[in-house]
């Protein structure tokens, strides 16, 4: 089972959550994150005083999928998040070894 990771523009989450809906991927976690990559920080002045910040806000999706549902959820989350300028993001898919629900401390089989 893989774990597809996709760090986003936070404007661009409803397009991203209703793609995954779409293609029938189930539970989503979502973290506001602050970070940067190739995206420039920018300038912003708060009570008069201007500071400069590159760390910026980010939303981060998190969904286990089966294996054959790997390759669609990323094309899906890429359609959805993609703006065409820098910043838009990054989609990270890792292996998942194991996984257990607290509850029942059982294994989950897919």
């Amino acid at each position: 089972m893989p774990l597809v990771k996709a760090i986003i523009r936070p404007s661009r989450f409803e397009d991203v959550k209703q793609a995954l809906e779409k293609i029938g991927a189930g539970a989503v976690t979502v973290t506001d994150v602050r970070g940067h990559g190739h995206e420039p920080g920018h300038h912003a002045i708060y009570r008069g005083v201007e500071y400069d910040t590159s760390m910026i806000p980010k939303s981060m999706i998190e969904v286990v999928v089966p294996e054959a549902l790997a390759d669609d959820t990323v094309r899906a989350i890429i359609r959805a998040a993609r703006t065409g300028t820098v910043g838009d993001g990054v989609v990270y898919v890792l292996p998942v070894q194991e996984n257990y629900h607290i509850r029942t401390g059982y294994m989950v089989i897919d």
